[in-house]
């Protein structure tokens, strides 16, 4: 789905001008039609991950949209694993490690997966600096999954990914999403929870599966008394 400006502003809780100022700045992604700016709401939210902005997904997510499967975070790392010391000495060899440790169905076809991941970073790095990165599909429907899946993968060496902040990544979180809708609400989550001491520290730290589950927990838990899918957009970019 496309948006103008007026429609951005209202998702991101900010106005026009922030939205003009985002675009100049800190590169917001827009293209134009007829000399008008137009978003597209992956790539928005894609954009707020990164800058650490929390947004709710919800917001990004047509009315008219079939019913996704929408799980917690807790759940979709039960669902993808959390993996230690996982090789790789450039970003293509992480990915591969990645893409045949998760536990996918069977006619997931895993040589295509691999491809679309590498696609997604020949368009711009899915770090999100300090040393973490977001590796996903841009379009997950085509893989039809029944569930979504993030697998946490620690690298046994730190990686170059291409960060904005020019550190190497020594943490992946690889999405796998059976709908927009669903891949929408897990990026919203995960920049909602590595925002979290509790959560964050874990990860850094490369706690152990069960605190990682339960800080997990906690995120989701906190997330059910806000919003059903984030907290509140607009903070976190001047």
């Amino acid at each position: 789905m496309e948006l103008n400006v007026k429609e951005a502003s209202k998702l991101m809780g900010v106005s026009e001008k922030t939205i003009y100022r985002w675009v100049r700045r800190n590169k917001l992604p827009a293209f134009k039609i007829n000399d008008q700016y137009r978003f597209n709401r992956v790539e928005m939210l894609e954009w707020a991950t990164a800058q650490r902005i929390n947004v709710a997904a919800d917001m990004f997510c047509n009315a008219s949209e079939e019913q996704a499967v929408v799980s917690g975070l807790e759940e979709s790392l039960r669902a993808g694993g959390i993996h230690y010391r996982v090789c790789g000495q450039d970003k293509a060899a992480a990915l591969q490690s990645i893409v045949e440790i998760m536990p996918l169905p069977q006619e997931v076809d895993k040589a295509f997966l691999l491809r679309v991941l590498i696609a997604r970073e020949s368009l711009g790095s899915t770090s999100i600096g300090d040393g973490i990165a977001i590796p996903h599909v841009r379009n997950p429907i085509v893989l039809h999954v029944p569930r979504p899946i993030v697998a946490l993968c620690f690298m046994e060496r730190p990686i170059e990914f291409g960060a904005l902040d020019g550190r190497p990544v020594h943490t992946l979180f690889a999405i796998v999403s059976p709908t927009v809708k669903a891949h929408l609400n897990l990026l919203a989550r995960l920049a909602f929870a590595l925002r979290q001491p509790a959560f964050n520290n874990h990860i850094l730290q490369q706690g152990s599966r069960d605190e990682i589950f339960a800080a997990a927990r906690g995120v989701d838990q906190m997330l059910q008394h806000r919003d059903p899918a984030g907290a509140a957009a607009g903070d976190g970019v001047p």
